[in-house]
């Protein structure tokens, strides 16, 4: 087994699920963190700085976002393709929730697509939907316990059972709620690290719920682990993860989530906070994980 580091899980859980919008000091603070936990457990922490525009869908947003990456290799290669998990560390606040916020994106395309049938349906349709998304701004008011600061404690879970010799490495992108600034900057900037690689990526891994394989890139690994957790697969889904950004530029991506509706409900909101979350979710993912990353 990896050195075990000097905090416990619940009690990083608390460091971690903390408002983190990138640029604050929470978020400085929470790299910091990141760096401290690798380091105690072998790992040598490279930091790629970007710049990046953010996406357009978010009302208000900088021209241009400033983030860190953190890159850790794995701390013995091998012969092995590396595989490399991967979990943004930013947090961001918006008015309503990531379900509210579907439903209101949801609205937008039917009512586009009412024009040509209904005018007056489609219009009343329109109009709800740019209610709601015109609440699609960004805030510091969450903690972000489920998203996603259970992925960054499942992934320390993971490397704690596996040994040194294991061909894995870790990357915590930045800026990942400004729609995937930094794995897009990872993916242009650091491509060859991906080559032949396989990305695990985690986001939002709640208690309830069950676990969510979405396959950007089928391969062995990220089949292996959708069937070690017994997940659900998709090739694809309305929600944005870095995965999306990553694929391209591996052999293998895939992206594992776990909740239900009411995660969706409390993501991006200030009851997305540590005490709503006993990581029983984070653990069961990080069991699996180790179980099909020990076998490679």
């Amino acid at each position: 087994m990896r050195s075990c580091a000097v905090t416990d899980y619940a009690e990083l859980f608390r460091e971690l699920a903390v408002p983190r919008l990138v640029g604050t000091a929470n978020h400085q603070n929470v790299r910091e963190i990141l760096k401290r936990e690798l380091a105690a457990r072998g790992f040598a922490v490279e930091e790629h700085a970007f710049a990046g525009r953010p996406s357009r869908a978010f009302l208000g947003a900088p021209a241009v976002v400033n983030g860190i990456n953190l890159i850790a290799p794995p701390i013995r290669p091998t012969a092995h393709p590396p595989m490399w998990l991967v979990a943004h560390y930013d947090s961001k606040g918006q008015p309503i929730s990531m379900a509210l916020r579907l439903i209101g994106f949801g609205l937008l395309a039917v009512g586009l697509v009412a024009l040509l049938v209904a005018l007056i349906p489609a219009l009343v349709l329109l109009a709800v939907a740019f209610i709601i998304v015109s609440q699609n701004r960004v805030t510091d008011n969450s903690p972000g316990a489920l998203d996603n600061a259970t992925a960054l404690i499942a992934i320390f879970m993971t490397l704690d059972q596996l040994t040194h010799e294991t061909s894995v490495g870790v990357i915590f992108p930045d800026a990942e709620e400004y729609g995937l600034v930094g794995a897009r900057a990872l993916a242009a900037d650091h491509a060859a690290r991906f080559n032949d690689a396989a990305v695990i990526n985690l986001d939002s891994l709640d208690d309830a719920g069950r676990v969510t394989a979405f396959l950007h890139r089928a391969g062995a690994v990220g089949l292996g682990i959708a069937q070690a957790l017994n997940a659900r697969r998709w090739r694809w889904l309305p929600v944005i993860v870095d995965g999306i950004a990553l694929a391209p530029v591996t052999r293998e991506c895939v992206t594992i989530m776990k909740g239900n509706w009411r995660t969706m409900r409390v993501v991006h909101r200030p009851e997305d906070d540590a005490a709503r979350v006993r990581l029983d979710g984070a653990a069961a993912v990080a069991a699996g994980l180790a179980r099909v990353l020990r076998a490679q």
